[in-house]
């Protein structure tokens, strides 16, 4: 028998025990490179980095929105944009990372220094994949209406597919679905006027 044997089991017991009293924010900062961690309903959810088709509908939408929203040209300026933002709805508790998300600066003047977001955003998009589709229309676009971000839009890259809701009292109301060959001017963001199709194409 291993005379270092009663060790090697009193380690495991102290790893598992360092385990159980890790919290969740804790066990999401500790996360490999490459998976994104999210906190709702008491429990820490995970997913890998988007699929690149999901990446490019994002990183296109935010530069269509970035020039008159962020930057003001040839729009209203007076908005942050910013993807895959951290946002603490409730501090380490309730934190969602959602592909894209809008603050006016009248309501956020700065950007923090340091994550996480804490202000509640005006605006959030999730760009849906056949693996996040049910979370983000069951569990958090609720949860968002909860909490009181005033628009969303989920964007679907398989059907090419943008819908837009806005908050009224608690709940979502649909605003339009528009399709690939549509160029919606869709709340919040009526200047920024773009073919759907264009975010893949």
């Amino acid at each position: 028998m291993d005379p270092n044997a009663h060790l090697s089991g009193v380690g495991d017991r102290r790893m598992a025990e360092a385990a159980r009293h890790k919290t969740l924010y804790e066990a999401l900062e500790a996360l490999p490179e490459g998976l994104i961690g999210e906190i709702f309903h008491g429990q820490l959810h995970t997913q890998p980095r988007p699929a690149p088709r999901h990446q490019v509908a994002a990183s296109k939408l935010g530069g269509k929105l970035t020039g008159p929203y962020s930057d003001g040209e040839g729009g209203p300026g007076g908005w942050w944009i910013v993807d895959e933002p951290e946002i603490h709805f409730v501090r380490e508790k309730v934190v969602f990372v959602p592909d894209l998300a809008g603050w006016r600066r009248e309501r956020m003047p700065e950007i923090p220094r340091n994550p996480p977001f804490e202000v509640v955003p005006d605006w959030i998009c999730e760009i849906l994949s056949p693996s996040t589709r049910s979370k983000d229309r069951e569990i958090k676009m609720p949860l968002y209406a909860r909490y009181g971000v005033g628009n969303a839009w989920l964007i679907d890259p398989d059907a090419e597919t943008l819908e837009a809701y806005e908050l009224r009292g608690a709940q979502w109301a649909q605003l339009g679905v528009y399709g690939a060959d549509d160029a919606p001017a869709a709340a919040p963001f009526e200047v920024a006027t773009f073919r759907v199709g264009d975010l893949w194409r």
